[in-house]
Formats: structure tokens, sequence, C-alpha cells
């Protein structure tokens, strides 16, 4: 027998008329309920807005750092990293707002640059860009490939030997960017990669009826007037000088090219003798005819552009002024004045230097 009172269907209303006290509990649980989400709300409104103002605060360093963040750590293992590197006043902050921005899976592995007082979200900007540090090797024209190889053994941040063995003349002297842990070898062979696509660009280029038949032998004069000038505006000249000896059949007579053949390196580390004009080798070009068989050091872009679009001549002579460039001449007796005008010079300058002392 059902002994309760109340029909089926029956609704809170005739409840709390039967009940008064019913009713009012029932207001005082909603009411208690809506305190208490407005509460969470305003307590969730509040704490984001703390961590936010702690996220884009200017951060604790006081100079700017590097940190490596290696591959393969998580976002509490680059957060600690940060705190303990002084980019960060705590992890969590910076762990929290990176969730909150939902990119924890864009950050990436590097080695990073952070500038004083960066915010914890700049940080993350970084971090999740990949601006990582571009680290570099400058390699400059008239280089050796040993004293090239020499450099990027020592430049800091590569990792592993050198195993490729470039031949000479064919690595391309420039400004190389790398991140760390890139490898040696892989850098050396950038360098390679950018001589060919040098010469074949350059090449198809070149003036009509040059005494030069492969893009290879543009490549060995060009290391040659790279030796004998650094000046810019030069190279055209010196190359034109070389062209019009080739042409004539005229020896190059280049002391570069005698000094390769004595020293590799390039360096010989004293002044040049008759004796050394007079030593028979490979690439003394006083003794043989035409180019020497390969290039005596990595000649840059503007010596390779000056050999096939050389300057158009008919000095056949030059040699040094004491300026830091050359006087250039047609004749022989010209030249022959010009050298006395250097010998000179060089006189002068052993005089004021005895002085001196």
């Amino acid at each position: 027998m059902n002994t309760d009172n109340t029909q089926p269907g029956q609704d809170e209303k005739s409840l709390s008329k039967r009940d008064p006290r019913a009713g009012e509990w029932i207001r005082t649980v909603a009411f208690s309920v809506s305190l208490l989400a407005g509460v969470v709300v305003v307590a969730l409104y509040v704490g984001y807005r703390y961590i936010e103002d702690l996220f884009t605060t200017p951060g604790p360093l006081t100079e700017p750092v590097t940190v490596v963040v290696p591959q393969g750590t998580g976002l509490a293992g680059i957060a600690d990293r940060l705190a303990k590197a002084g980019v960060v006043r705590d992890p969590w902050v910076f762990e929290v707002g990176a969730r909150l921005a939902r990119r924890t899976r864009d950050l990436k592995a590097g080695e990073y640059r952070f500038d004083i007082a960066i915010s914890p979200r700049d940080a993350l900007d970084i971090l999740t860009r990949g601006d990582v540090v571009a680290r570099r090797v400058t390699v400059a024209e008239g280089l050796t490939v040993p004293r090239v190889l020499e450099l990027v053994r020592e430049a800091d941040g590569l990792e592993g030997a050198i195993t490729l063995q470039p031949d000479e003349g064919s690595l391309l002297p420039e400004t190389y960017h790398f991140t760390l842990g890139n490898s040696r070898d892989d850098i050396v062979q950038r360098m390679m990669t950018a001589m060919e696509e040098t010469v074949a660009e350059l090449w198809p280029n070149r003036a009509e009826g040059l005494p030069i038949a492969t893009p290879e032998e543009a490549v060995i004069l060009a290391s040659i007037v790279e030796r004998e000038t650094n000046i810019s505006a030069e190279r055209p000249h010196v190359a034109g000088v070389f062209i019009n000896r080739l042409n004539r059949g005229m020896r190059l007579q280049s002391d570069p090219t005698v000094i390769f053949g004595l020293d590799s390196t390039g360096v010989l580390g004293r002044p040049l003798t008759r004796r050394d004009l007079e030593t028979p080798s490979p690439f003394n070009t006083y003794v043989i005819d035409g180019l020497p068989p390969g290039p005596i050091c990595n000649p840059g872009r503007e010596s390779i552009a000056a050999v096939l679009n050389p300057k158009e001549t008919k000095d056949l002579f030059f040699v040094a002024d004491g300026t830091g460039g050359h006087a250039f001449a047609r004749t022989l007796a010209e030249h022959n004045r010009n050298v006395r005008a250097w010998r000179q010079f060089l006189r002068e300058q052993r005089r004021a230097g005895s002085e001196d002392n």
C-alpha cells in the first residue's frame, strides 16, 4: 500500500505549499550555487589576469644570455632552462603561459639569444618562431684550401671532422651562416656548391675572343688575379693585362704563382729571389707558357667576373706603385720606369724605418 500522500507528478509548487521551508531551502541552495559559480568565475578571471601580467612583465635579465634547447626537450624542461639562465623568474609562469597560448607544440630546439628584461611572452615568441642564433664563418678572397679548412675547423659551434677533400680553387670566399650543431662537412660542401653555381652563372656571359677554353681555366686565371690585387676596381685591369699576354703568347710572369709553387699555403714568409724566379715548377709562370695546371687560391666572385669580362686595354705590364695599387704600362720601357719608381719607394721606406729605430 502506498502510504505517501503525494500524488505522482506533484510539482515543487505544490510541495512548497504543503511545506514552506522546502521552497526556502531550494532557493538557498540555488543562490549558493550561483554565488559559488560567480566566485569561481571571478577567481579564474583574476587568476588569468594575474598570470597574464606575469607573462608580459619584463624579466630579470640584466645582460643578454644564450640558452641551448636540446632536441626533444619538453615544455617543463625548457621552462626550467629559462629560469636557470635568468630569462624568467619562475618556470611555472612560462609553462602556464605557453599552455594558455596553446603553443606548447610549437617550441623548437636550438640555440637562442635573449636580450635584457625580455618578458616570458617574448621569449615564447622567439622559441616558437625558431629564431636561433646565426653563427658565421667568413672566408676572405685569396685564401688557399688548407687555410679555409683551418678556419672551418676552428669555427665554434660546428661539429664533426672534415672528411671532404676539396681541390684548390673549389671553395667560394664569402660569409657562411650556420647554427649550433651543423657539421663541418656541410659548410665545406656549401662552399663547393657556391663556387660551382657562381662559375656556372658567370661563364655563359663571358666576353668573346678570350684565350680561356673552359670554366676551369677561368678559375685558374681568376686565382692569379685575386692574389695580384685586393682592390676591386683594379681586378678587371689586371685581368686585361693577363688576357693580353696570353693572346700574344707572352708568359704571365706572376710572382704569386711562383710563391705557390714553393709553398702551397701561398705564404712564403720572405721576398722572392732571382733564383726563385728561375727555379722550374709547374706553377712558375716565369718559366712555363700559358696558365699553370691549377688555381693558386680560392678566387672570389669579382675576380672570376673580371677574368670573364676584362677591361679592354693595351697594357702588358703592371707593378706596385706604393699606394696599395699598381702602375700599368703598355711598353717594357714604361714598365721599367715604373719598376725603378717602385724600388726607389722601397728604399725610402727602409731608410725611414731605420731612422725611426
